[in-house]
């Protein structure tokens, strides 16, 4: 998979397919394999663009702190290196989202559509905030093991934890492998990002607001308030799902993508 340059890091990246260009953006701890459902899939109809972030997988580590802002400007920089000069669907999960809303503030031009999958649009508040330096703070001791462990049963619906999914399995394995000083990193920044629901009404691209039925980190109800306060987006929630809808869920959330690209 090639590297791909962006201000003083790399990005690994996967490409595949044809068409108008789908940029995938994974979740926090994790990297591009979460989309592994959808990439060949929706290859099949559009350009699929799926990197790792700075921190993640394959990337760069960029140690102390990484901003939502620094990673929307890097994902910019990279479609510009890729050559890709028109407006592109962009595809958040989770910290995904948070980069999603940066790259729909600062990169308009770069934007056709939006989709947010299991996001929020509200800033941390002052505990939620400082539990993710003490996680910050804790990894770099410790390593990522305690992550997997505690964030794997707020990811997964009920119904994959009981049958112990083998994407379950997969997703503690990319955990584990993360470096330390990236998730630190990522982290702190996703503690210090700006509350967007003041803004919300500035972002006029059509988009798809997709969450799970079961998802305790953004929840259905909050999610639709949000999507409601966009000026032209969908919501539609995907059943049986938890945070993690794209890997629990491929063929609905497929379905879902497919028919808002259409």
């Amino acid at each position: 998979m090639p590297r791909v340059a962006v201000h003083e890091a790399e990005l690994n990246v996967v490409k595949q397919g044809e068409g108008p260009v789908l940029l995938l953006v994974h979740g926090f701890p994790l990297d591009h394999t979460m989309w592994l459902g959808q990439i060949a899939w929706l290859a099949e109809t559009h350009r699929v663009i799926a990197p790792d972030l700075r921190g993640f997988g394959a990337s760069t580590v960029t140690p102390g702190l990484v901003t939502m802002q620094r990673l929307a400007d890097d994902l910019a920089e990279m479609l510009a290196a890729l050559n890709i000069a028109e407006p592109v669907t962009l595809c958040g999960l989770s910290m995904g989202g948070y980069v999603a809303w940066q790259f729909a503030l600062r990169h308009r031009s770069r934007l056709a559509k939006l989709i947010l999958c299991d996001t929020r649009a509200v800033a941390d508040n002052a505990e939620t905030a400082a539990n993710r330096i003490g996680l910050a703070n804790r990894v770099q001791r410790e390593g990522p093991a305690f992550i997997a462990e505690t964030m794997l049963p707020k990811l997964f619906g009920p119904a994959a934890l009981a049958a112990q999914a083998p994407f379950v399995e997969a997703t503690r394995q990319v955990i584990l492998k993360s470096d330390p000083r990236g998730i630190a990193a990522a982290s702190r920044g996703m503690a210090q990002r700006p509350d967007m629901t003041a803004r919300l009404a500035e972002i006029d691209v059509p988009a798809l607001v997709l969450c799970g039925e079961h998802d305790p980190i953004s929840p259905s109800g909050e999610m639709q308030g949000f999507a409601a306060a966009l000026p032209n987006a969908q919501f539609v929630e995907i059943a049986g799902a938890g945070h993690m809808a794209p890997l629990e869920k491929p063929a609905e959330v497929n379905a879902a993508i497919a028919a808002f690209l259409a």
